[in-house]
């Protein structure tokens, strides 16, 4: 859902003052709305569109914001709006492809509220959060935790722990989940469903703002972590009835170069057979940095056959931030 006025929280699902601790309405004064622009000829143009629209939250007074990265990669220009309704012109810093997080900066001297960083430790299963979105509490939900587990996304992504709330806030990308003292514990990323007993719920899966903290100077400072690029394949990989089954390929992506096919299964990394997504991931990457070779195993038509990848870097298919 983009970021417009026509909606709001039904207002027994929002989040009470009188429920927490800390001062809310301060704390949700620092989410802001985020739009990016992106080019017609940027590699994510097609997947993700050239108009996004979502949330980010001031971590610093100068107008430091963080937000899930999707919504700036290749971004050529960003408007924020503040809880006042002020709109800024900002630009993206960098973006963490390991952890999904990117930064934007307003641009001009500002002194806007900042929130705190906390830590995932901070909650448990069962525990109330706040999950806001620009627009205060009327865009806001009072949600609770319904886990904290590894997660693993199609497009080559997995995280050792994530977060997982319910209610689903209808406008999750960048949304700040704030624990129990006030803190900024979480970013939100996804709306995906989960099985509790035999029913499905909606839930958001968020990225603890734990795994910024030992990258933050780092994007600061060169827009990405100094850490060596992971290899990256450009093939969307689904779980399908007990297969990885490819279920897509990044047009001249390393994967779609070397041969494979939409449909084909994956059944060895490496001579290592890998049945779930985070083991396919967590084994590519283990073989070296990007540009390694990968060798796998696949199995098209009912024939098991055997192919190398020469991986790449998946930042040199991007525009990279103008940094100003």
């Amino acid at each position: 859902m983009s970021d417009n006025t026509d909606w709001e929280i039904p207002e027994e699902a929002r989040p009470l003052p009188s429920d927490y601790r800390f001062d809310l309405d301060q704390a949700l004064s620092s989410v802001v709305a985020l739009r990016a622009r992106i080019p017609e000829d940027a590699f994510t143009a097609s997947i993700l569109g050239t108009e996004r629209g979502g949330n980010g939250v001031i971590i610093r007074e100068d107008g430091l914001i963080l937000t899930i990265g999707y919504l700036i990669t290749e971004a050529e220009t960003v408007w924020v709006t503040t809880a006042g309704g002020k709109a800024l012109q900002a630009y993206p810093i960098g973006y963490d492809q390991s952890t999904g997080f990117g930064l934007v900066q307003v641009l001009g001297r500002v002194k806007l509220p900042a929130l705190p960083l906390g830590s995932l430790a901070e909650v448990k299963i069962g525990d109330d959060v706040v999950v806001g979105g620009h627009g205060g509490r009327k865009r806001s939900l009072a949600a609770r935790v319904t886990g904290k587990r590894e997660f693993a996304g199609y497009w080559e992504y997995v995280l050792d722990e994530a977060l997982f709330t319910a209610p689903a806030h209808p406008n999750w990308g960048g949304t700040a989940v704030i624990g129990p003292t006030g803190k900024l514990i979480a970013v939100g990323s996804l709306h995906v469903q989960e099985r509790q007993g035999k029913s499905q719920i909606d839930v958001n899966m968020s990225v603890p703002i734990d795994l910024l903290k030992p990258i933050l100077d780092e994007i600061l400072r060169q827009g990405r972590p100094i850490a060596p690029a992971r290899p990256w394949l450009g093939m969307y990989t689904m779980e399908a009835e007990g297969h990885l089954v490819v279920a897509g390929l990044a047009g001249g992506g390393p994967a779609a170069r070397a041969g494979v096919k939409i449909g084909d299964l994956v059944l060895a990394v490496a001579g290592e057979p890998v049945k779930n997504l985070a083991p396919l991931f967590r084994r590519v990457w283990a073989l070296g940095p990007a540009g390694v070779e990968v060798p796998m195993t696949l199995s098209r038509d009912g024939k098991t056959m055997e192919t190398k990848i020469r991986s790449a870097n998946r930042s040199d298919f991007l525009k990279a931030p103008r940094l100003h």
